[in-house]
């Protein structure tokens, strides 16, 4: 079987330990000859790398692990870029969501104008590690599930039209994983329809192999307890996911004819959202103080003992995504997948030229669009808002537009004047100086 050369682009990420764990899972359908990581971060990175170093050595010594901060020696000879970094990292995060909260707007990672922050960050860097790609291995795939993923890839879909780029997303897999667990069987299972943006979606249809329909189980099952379930591996999960998992009860009722994504509470409750958020302490705080200490905690104690037995390190399920993408593309396994890709038709009465989520079957070429037909008014209205949005901040990127950047923020659900969203957006131009392209 022939063996693939992988770089992890943000290879200093709290995540990275998880998708190494996972492509470890996955040697004897999806085999690994070299693994690098790459970011631009040299001392983060190191503790991370040195510990995964121990780790493979342990595991599986005859992959050549190597890490860098060097764009040549990462991106040569390498066949697949697992693409998921964070410019600005989790102090700008928290200015992400801080800044709107003073204004008493939602403040969150990829939604409003913490997503719009974000974005106007993002997508340097991505076109950056996508250049290095081209230039050292045009032949290799890059797979992208840096946040937020529909500005990044309604970006690459402007610049970089003909790349060898794969922008995905794990949230609807985490949420199929909710289903799968309420009705008793395997995610593996589940055949799904499903339509919309990044983070912005519904479930149109949920079958099992043999074609029966599970909607109606589900549907009774999420208008009383919405998402959250209730077995051990949840109970870990931290307070703020349990609560995003029930209020999909109230998502849901604004739409019972389909299954919503949890991220629609930001844009249908956003006054709820407020309401039930600190302004001095933002999911950011709770990640630095919580899955940033402990995994490179447990990344300093590998290095200390010298092995990773009985490491703190987690499998993370959500990456087995990210390898069966690049397994089906690989191998042609013809997998059906939710992937961000250019509608061109794909959802009938809707922009063509948006990058929406949808269902796709992958091979050794690409995707194919399995096309979702015409969908409901409602959707549709919420979808052209939000579309707009994410094309008004790319284009805010390319011309550095003020005003472009100003008609986004104001477009967006989450903001409820023009003059408010001018207010964030000066506060937000000036924390991010260095970060953002010049405004005029």
């Amino acid at each position: 079987m022939k063996q693939f050369s992988i770089t992890v682009a943000g290879g200093g990420s709290t995540f990275t330990p998880g998708i190494i764990m996972m492509l470890l899972d996955h040697q004897e359908s999806f085999p690994i000859r070299k693994l690098c990581l790459y970011d631009n971060d040299a001392d983060r990175q190191s503790v991370i790398a040195e510990a995964c170093g121990i780790l493979l050595k342990e595991r599986a010594p005859q992959i050549a692990f190597s890490y860098t901060t060097d764009p040549e020696a990462a991106f040569t000879d390498v066949d697949f870029v697992m693409a998921h970094i964070r410019v600005g990292k989790y102090a700008m995060r928290e200015k992400d969501e801080k800044i709107p909260m003073k204004y008493g707007v939602v403040g969150q990672e990829t939604c409003g104008p913490g997503g719009i922050a974000y974005g106007m960050r993002s997508i340097g860097g991505i076109l950056e590690i996508l250049d290095y790609m081209e230039t050292y291995s045009p032949k290799a795939w890059m797979l992208n599930y840096s946040n937020p993923a529909a500005i990044v890839a309604e970006a690459t879909r402007r610049l970089r039209p003909d790349s060898r780029i794969i922008n995905i997303c794990d949230m609807p897999l985490g949420i199929m994983v909710r289903m799968a667990r309420i009705l008793g069987i395997s995610e593996k299972d589940l055949d799904v329809s499903y339509f919309g943006l990044n983070h912005f979606g519904w479930w149109t249809a949920v079958k099992d192999r043999e074609g029966r329909d599970l909607m109606p189980q589900l549907k009774k099952y999420v208008k009383e307890n919405g998402y959250d379930i209730n077995i051990e591996e949840d109970q870990h999960a931290d307070q703020s996911w349990h609560e995003t998992f029930r209020k999909v009860r109230d998502v849901y009722a604004v739409d019972p004819d389909t299954l919503p994504n949890t991220y629609l509470k930001y844009y249908l409750y956003p006054d709820y959202v407020v309401e039930h958020t600190d302004p001095n302490y933002t999911r950011a705080n709770q990640v630095m103080d919580g899955r940033e200490k402990k995994v490179f905690s447990a990344a300093r104690d590998i290095i200390e003992k010298g092995t990773a037995e009985d490491c703190g390190f987690m499998k993370d399920d959500h990456a087995s995504y990210i390898v069966d993408l690049a397994r089906a593309l690989a191998f042609n396994t013809k997998e059906k997948m939710l992937l961000i890709v250019p509608n061109e038709g794909a959802i009938e009465n809707f922009d063509p030229t948006a990058m929406v989520e949808i269902p796709c079957i992958v091979g050794k070429d690409g995707y194919e669009k399995i096309a979702q037909g015409r969908i409901p008014q409602f959707q549709k209205g919420l979808m052209e808002q939000q579309v707009s949005v994410e094309k008004l901040v790319v284009e805010a990127w390319i011309e550095g537009s003020y005003q472009k950047l100003w008609q986004a923020l104001t477009l967006s659900k989450t903001v409820p004047s023009a003059g408010i969203a001018k207010k964030i957006l000066d506060d937000l131009i000036e924390a991010n100086k260095g970060y953002w392209p010049e405004l005029k």
